[in-house]
C-alpha cells in the first residue's frame, strides 16, 4: 500500500475534513450511518436534520452539490424498490392522486429513500474527501483482519489494471475493423472475454511470484503509521455526536 491510488470520486483538496485521519472518518461515518438506522420512520424532522448536517460537512469539505448528486444517482435501484412497496404491500390501503396504496408500503418507501439516500451522501463524502490508499490504511489502523485489507487492496489496484487491458484490447478490434453490431459478433466477444480472464490469471501469478522472491509471508509491510490527536476525533466524530442527539429526540418526541 505504497503507492498512491486516485479514484474517480475522490475530489482533491485542503480542508479540514480532508485533513482528518482516514480512520476517524470511517469510524464517524460508521456510527452516523448507525445513528440515521436506528432513527424511528416516523420522526421525518429527524432525516430532515441529518440532511442539514451532512450539507455542513460538505460545506466545510469544499464538496459541490453538483459533485455529490451526480453521485448519488448510484442509489436509483433502491429508489426503484421503494417506489414500488406501496403497491405491493399489504395492510391498510389509502388512495392516492385515484391509486390505492399501502400505508406500511408508504412507511416503508420513506423508510428506505431517506435512510438510504443519507447513507449514500456519506459514504460518498467519504470518499470525496479520502484518496483509496488512505482508507486502506484507516482500515488497517482500526484493526480489520489484515487478509481483507490485503483483498481489498489487490482488487483496488488491479481493477484498473484489467480495465485498462479492455481498453487496450477493444482499440485492437476496432483498428481491425471490428464494431459488435449484433448476435453474430458475440462469439469475438467471448474470446475476447476467455483471453481477458487468462491474462488476468498470469498477471495475478506473476505478482504472486514476484512478492514471494521479495520476503513476502501472508502480511504487508506497515510503511505509513496513522496516528490521531483528541482534537482529530472531536472534530470527527462531531457529526455523529449531533446526529445522536437528535436521534434520542426523535425517540422522546
Amino acid at each position: 500500500m505504497g503507492a498512491g491510488h486516485a479514484h474517480r470520486l475522490y475530489r482533491h483538496g485542503h480542508s479540514t475534513v480532508h485533513a482528518l485521519p482516514p480512520h476517524t472518518k470511517l469510524a464517524a461515518c460508521f456510527a452516523f450511518v448507525v445513528v440515521v438506522v436506528s432513527t424511528p420512520r416516523e420522526a421525518m424532522w429527524a432525516f430532515a436534520l441529518y440532511a442539514v448536517l451532512l450539507a455542513a460537512v460538505a460545506y466545510a469539505a469544499r464538496v459541490p452539490a453538483g459533485f455529490l448528486l451526480k453521485r448519488l444517482l448510484i442509489e436509483i435501484p433502491f429508489v426503484a424498490f421503494a417506489v414500488l412497496m406501496p403497491f405491493v404491500a399489504e395492510g391498510e390501503r389509502v388512495d392516492v392522486l385515484g391509486l390505492s396504496l399501502s400505508v406500511n408500503g408508504l412507511w416503508g418507501a420513506w423508510n428506505v429513500l431517506a435512510k438510504g439516500t443519507l447513507g449514500v451522501a456519506a459514504s460518498v463524502l467519504l470518499a470525496s474527501t479520502t484518496e483509496l490508499r488512505e482508507l486502506l490504511l484507516g482500515l488497517q489502523r482500526l484493526k480489520l483482519p489484515p487478509l481483507l485489507v490485503q483483498i481489498a487492496s489487490f482488487m483496488i489496484r488491479y481493477g484498473d489494471v484489467i480495465t485498462d487491458e479492455m481498453r487496450r484490447m477493444r482499440i485492437a478490434r476496432e483498428s481491425r475493423g471490428f464494431e459488435a453490431r449484433g448476435v453474430r459478433h458475440w462469439g469475438v466477444l467471448a474470446k475476447s472475454a476467455g483471453a481477458l480472464f487468462i491474462r488476468s490469471y498470469e498477471r495475478g501469478e506473476r505478482v504472486h511470484l514476484a512478492m514471494v522472491s521479495r520476503g513476502y509471508a501472508g502480511s504487508m509491510p506497515v510503511i505509513d503509521e496513522v496516528t490521531a490527536s483528541r482534537a482529530q476525533w472531536t472534530h470527527a466524530l462531531a457529526l455523529p455526536f449531533a446526529a445522536l442527539v437528535v436521534c434520542l429526540l426523535g425517540w422522546t418526541l
